[in-house]
């Protein structure tokens, strides 16, 4: 019901009385009234007028599953959102509730996280009410060896959701993050619970630094937010919504090929590892170089001193003028 009043609320032109909202949900106004000052204790700007009924002056930057349905434009992720006041990690939770059986496409999103994860297991600093901390599961039926690529698929939503939203230059460093003006504002944490054939179940981490006004001094040269970059802060639910949309759309687009292929010329023109020097810190090598390209396969093509092509397709990658590589 408080969806649906808030839908109501969002959708009428001017006031709404109690009676039409009695008539079209069919409960009483006690009902209603009772879930309007419940409303306006979240933060809902809320004006109530005799013989006029209710009107909606404002609504908070709260992330909750009733302000990101509506109107939200998806059919398979965000199907179901459960939100959460703090969380250790959306990404423990969502794969807690993946085993549990949640559906495919449910999103898992807190306000706080306070032990987020990132890559290689490094911690993610995720402040109360200012950043995009959720997590989609998803069970795609492709081979447990194509599910990486989920990680470029995402980060490519971000990065085109973030420059429609905030109108920054966001780009993509190879392989989990976003970045504005050498400086990371997204990170992506994909893992995934399968059998050797068969994949039960995969959990898309997405961490988005958007109205956080300062950090850490160790962070300081690494990390940077939308706010700071944008000298603005950004409705996040809008941001939210906008993610899970693009994400949608370009992952119906890998399942069809069960690679990048339909979205990879796009991947490339916001890449900022093309053509840039990097270091590549792997398991049995290291590489320096320059790169080519990233492979419909989601594979980084660098270029050795040598003049010959290496196929990357994980280790830590530092990228010649970002996070302080020189």
């Amino acid at each position: 019901m408080k969806e649906k009043i808030i839908q109501l609320l969002n959708e009428a032109d001017d006031y709404i009385s109690g009676e039409e909202i009695s008539k079209q949900l069919g409960v009483s106004r006690t009902a209603i009234w009772k879930v309007i000052n419940r409303l306006k204790e979240e933060g809902y700007e809320i004006e109530s007028v005799t013989r006029k009924g209710y009107r909606l002056l404002s609504s908070p930057d709260i992330l909750n599953s009733e302000e990101l349905h509506y109107n939200l434009n998806t059919e398979i992720i965000g199907n179901k959102i459960i939100n959460f006041d703090k969380l250790d990690s959306t990404n423990q939770q969502a794969k807690k509730l993946a085993l549990e059986g949640a559906s495919n496409g449910t999103v898992v999103i807190a306000e706080e996280q306070t032990a987020g994860k990132g890559r290689r297991g490094k911690m993610w600093v995720s402040p109360p009410g200012t950043g995009i901390w959720m997590s989609a599961i998803l069970r795609p039926s492709v081979m447990p060896e194509n599910a990486s690529m989920l990680t470029l698929v995402a980060g490519l939503a971000v990065c085109k959701a973030v420059r429609e939203i905030t109108n920054l230059e966001a780009s993509i460093k190879w392989p989990n993050d976003i970045v504005v003006n050498g400086k990371k504002i997204c990170g992506l944490l994909t893992e995934m619970n399968s059998e050797i054939d068969f994949i039960n179940f995969v959990v898309v981490g997405i961490g988005i630094n958007v109205n956080i006004e300062k950090f850490p001094p160790e962070l300081d040269n690494i990390a940077t937010s939308l706010m700071i970059e944008g000298n603005q802060s950004y409705q996040r639910k809008k941001l939210v919504k906008r993610t899970l949309e693009i994400f949608e759309d370009y992952y119906k687009k890998y399942l069809a090929t069960e690679d990048l292929t339909k979205i990879i010329e796009e991947y490339n023109e916001h890449c900022i590892n093309i053509g840039r020097k990097v270091r590549v810190t792997g398991r049995k090598q290291d590489i320096t170089g320059n790169v080519k390209c990233v492979t419909n396969k989601g594979e980084l093509i660098v270029t050795d001193q040598q003049g010959e092509d290496i196929v990357v397709t994980s280790g830590e990658v530092s990228v010649r003028g970002i996070y302080g590589y020189v």
